[in-house]
This record gives structure tokens, sequence and C-alpha cells, in this order.
């Protein structure tokens, strides 16, 4: 029971249950045997043996799935990042900013195709840029937080926020994937660009 609105929660129906875990399982074979990208939402409910309408109404897009697909591990890498910035508090702001960028840049090696489907089709194009999703909306709370706490000119009046927008696109899906497989950056090259080129130098020294 709700305590505030009085509303009960309802359990999942046994039905839904069952067609959310087989939605799940005929996506995980299909984007391992394809890759995300080249499988559609009709693909993913003929392998699910359901109807369309069954599955647009569980999931209104493929990153909506792939959100539903990466919960635990989004879970788990906020988890990891509040931890590694609860835990190294002592340490300058733009030191924990340089650490929980690492800590991302392990995490979308690890989940690339899943964490490029959370990005791909969630918002319109005229609105918010392809990169937004809510993987993106907490980690940059996380960024303008670490911004506030450097206390520079520079950042003062709001400018945290963009900055924290500039720095986060190149970790993008496609931003990120054209410096690694395109231009041949390493991971580890990647974050020293994007670390020299956002975070102010003489803080990290």
């Amino acid at each position: 029971m709700n305590e505030d609105t009085g509303s009960v929660t309802r359990p999942e129906r046994r039905d839904a249950a069952m067609n959310r875990q087989r939605i799940i399982e005929a996506a995980l074979r299909l984007f391992e045997q394809h890759g995300v990208e080249q499988v559609s939402m009709n693909q993913i409910a003929m392998e699910a043996k359901i109807g369309p309408g069954t599955l647009y109404r569980r999931y209104r897009n493929k990153s909506e799935l792939c959100l539903d697909l990466m919960k635990d591990n989004l879970d788990l890498l906020f988890d990891d990042l509040e931890t590694y910035l609860d835990s190294n508090k002592s340490k300058p702001p733009a030191v924990r900013l340089r650490g929980m960028l690492q800590l991302f840049i392990r995490f979308r090696e690890r989940k690339a195709q899943l964490l490029a489907g959370v990005e791909d089709g969630t918002t319109s194009p005229r609105s918010r840029p392809r990169s937004a999703s809510p993987v993106y909306d907490e980690l940059h709370q996380l960024v303008v937080r670490l911004f506030d706490e450097m206390d520079l000119p520079e950042l003062s009046g709001g400018h945290s926020t963009f900055r924290a927008d500039m720095l986060l696109w190149p970790l993008a899906s496609d931003g990120y994937l054209f410096q690694r497989d395109v231009r041949g950056h390493s991971p580890d090259q990647i974050l020293d660009e994007i670390c020299r080129t956002y975070i102010p130098q003489q803080l990290l020294d």
C-alpha cells in the first residue's frame, strides 16, 4: 500500500511476466547473433512468438527494451560510481571526475552494443541530442556536481552544466566508437584527450 496515495501496487500479471521473459530471451538471442542495430522490433516479436502489438505495449521502442535488459547492470554501474566518489572524498574533484570517467569507459567497453541501443532513438532529434537517455541524465548530474565542486570562475553562472554536456557527448556511442574504431584511439587515449580538453589541467597535476 502506498501511504501517500492509498493506491495498491498490483503484481505483474502472470501472462505479462511470461511475455516479458520471452521478449527478453528472444532479444538477447537476436542481439548476440546479429548485433543490436541490425535487429528490428518486428524480428523480436516474431522470435518471441508474440504479436507486434503485445511487444509495443510493453516497450515503445528498442531503446526501452535495451534499457530493461541493462537495468541491473546500470544499477551496479551507478552504485560503483557513487561508491568510488564517496570513498575518494579526500581527493580533488578533478581527480575524482577522471576516475569516474575511467569507470564508465570500462563499462562502455563491456556493454557497448546494449548501451548504444539504450541511447538510440530515445528522443526526437529536434529536442535533445541522440545521446540523451536515462544513463546520460544520471551521469550528467554527477559530472555537474564535480564541476561545481571545483569552484573556478570559468565554471560559474551555470557553465558547469554546459561543460558537462560537452564532456559527455564524446562518450556517447557515436562519438566514442568513432574515436576508437575510426581514429584508432585506445580507451585510455580517449580518456586522456577528454580530460585534457574539458578538465582544467592545473587541477589534475
